[in-house]
This record gives structure tokens, C-alpha cells and sequence, in this order.
């Protein structure tokens, strides 16, 4: 003989389904909500791969180094890690030429040095090591390490190449007099080698209280070094808010 079946109260199957719903409903919104995590998470990502490490943000940080305090907008710090407040011993930016600016949209074809583009120029703050700049080290330098005669440059320039002991092989020194101070001193990679950098020329200048900036510049500026020591020298003091 078969057992009858035994028959469900109508309160129990109504329990059932209000949580059967419940669980789908709580499916649901998990997954609208990974969803939009996904969405602004590919359109942060997105953003990032865009920006190639570089940012927009203009943020201003103050960074200090020494006795120095730099107060510089986040597109202007070279690099993320840099991107912050607080003590560092060595600060490196770049800035568009000529109008001296960080990163932007506008500027996005020629920091990714797009169709070979040479319109960046990079500087690093750093404690100064040396008693003397580029430019005051020539006489008592550079003068005994470059051959004579030098050769005709741009800007008023002269060129010299380096004596093979020098240990500055593959490179130029790039010197004009400057009435009642130092001579402007550049120091450039030459060959292949300059072909292949973004900025193959360098000089350093000291400011704020014992502060060095080097900055590094395409050579087709050798021709324009009034205006892009005078650039370079501006930025530099509308940076550092102590120890001009």
C-alpha cells in the first residue's frame, strides 16, 4: 500500500519563495554592482595606459630638500613615486618648451616624442655636491681637458671637443663668455649617441641655499641658450619658496 503524500502548509512553500527571491535578488545586485566596478575600473585603467605614466594633475607639492622648499604641480614631477609631499633628496620634473609646463592633452604628441619630437627638457633638483656650477668650472676644469682650437657654434657658441684622456669621450663642451659672470658652459653627447637621446645636452646652475638644478635640453636650443638659461633660471625661482 502506498504512504499519501504528505501535503505542504501554504505558509511554508510562501517562506520558500520569499527566500529564493531574496537570494536572487541579492544575485542581482552583486552583479550590477561588479559591474560598475569593472566600469570605472576600465575607465581608470584605461586612462592610466593612456597617459603612458604621465598625469595632468596640477595638484602643487611641496617637496623639500636640504634647507629648500619646492612647491611643484603633479604633471611637472617626472615620475609617479614623486608625485607626493614631503623630504626627498632628489627631485626630477619636465617641462614643455618653450612656454615651461608639464604634461598636458595638448602637449601628449610631444612628451610621448611622437615622430621623433624634441621638446622636453628635464630638470633634477638635487643638494649641491660641487663648490662650483658648469659654468665656474671651466677655467679651472674644463679649460685643461678640451682641445684648442674650438669650432664656430651656434648662438655665439664655441665648440670643443674633448682630449681622449679627458674621459669625457663622445662629447662637446659648448662655452660663450658672459660679460661680469661665468661663461655659459654646456656639455653635449656628439655621434650616434646624441641621435638616439631626447635631450643630449647638459648643464647644472646652483640656487636656493646649496641647491643644484641640472637640466638636460635637445641641441637644437644651443642656438636660443640666452632665452633657455633665462626659462630654466624663472621656473626654477617660481618653484623654490625658500632659500632664494
Amino acid at each position: 500500500m502506498k504512504q499519501a503524500a504528505t501535503a505542504q502548509p501554504h505558509g511554508s512553500i510562501k517562506s520558500i519563495n520569499s527566500a529564493l527571491m531574496l537570494k536572487v535578488f541579492y544575485a542581482f545586485a552583486a552583479l550590477v554592482l561588479l559591474s560598475a566596478a569593472i566600469n570605472i575600473g576600465g575607465k581608470w585603467a584605461g586612462r592610466s595606459i593612456a597617459l603612458g605614466g604621465h598625469t595632468d594633475d596640477t595638484t602643487l607639492h611641496e617637496i623639500v630638500i636640504g634647507n629648500n622648499v619646492l612647491a611643484v604641480p603633479a604633471n611637472a614631477i617626472r615620475f609617479d613615486k614623486s608625485r607626493h609631499d614631503g623630504v626627498a633628496a632628489r627631485l626630477d620634473l619636465y617641462l614643455h618648451w618653450p612656454d615651461m609646463e608639464g604634461y598636458s592633452e595638448a602637449a601628449r604628441d610631444d612628451f610621448n616624442n611622437v615622430d621623433g619630437s624634441r621638446r622636453i627638457l628635464f630638470l633634477s633638483f638635487e643638494q649641491r655636491m660641487m663648490s662650483r656650477d658648469m659654468g665656474g668650472r671651466f677655467a679651472p676644469i674644463y679649460r685643461s681637458l678640451i682641445q684648442q682650437p674650438g669650432t664656430p657654434g651656434p648662438g655665439g657658441l664655441t665648440l670643443f671637443d674633448f682630449s681622449e684622456k679627458s674621459g669625457y669621450m663622445n662629447e662637446v663642451l659648448a662655452v660663450v663668455a658672459r660679460p661680469g659672470e661665468d661663461p655659459f658652459v654646456a656639455r653635449c653627447l656628439s655621434g650616434p649617441t646624441a641621435e638616439e637621446s631626447l635631450a643630449p645636452c647638459e648643464r647644472d646652475i646652483h640656487l636656493g641655499d646649496d641647491l643644484s638644478l641640472s637640466y638636460r635640453f635637445p641641441r637644437e636650443l644651443l642656438a636660443d641658450w640666452p632665452q633657455l638659461e633665462a626659462a630654466v633660471r624663472g621656473k626654477a625661482a617660481h618653484y623654490l619658496k625658500t632659500g632664494r
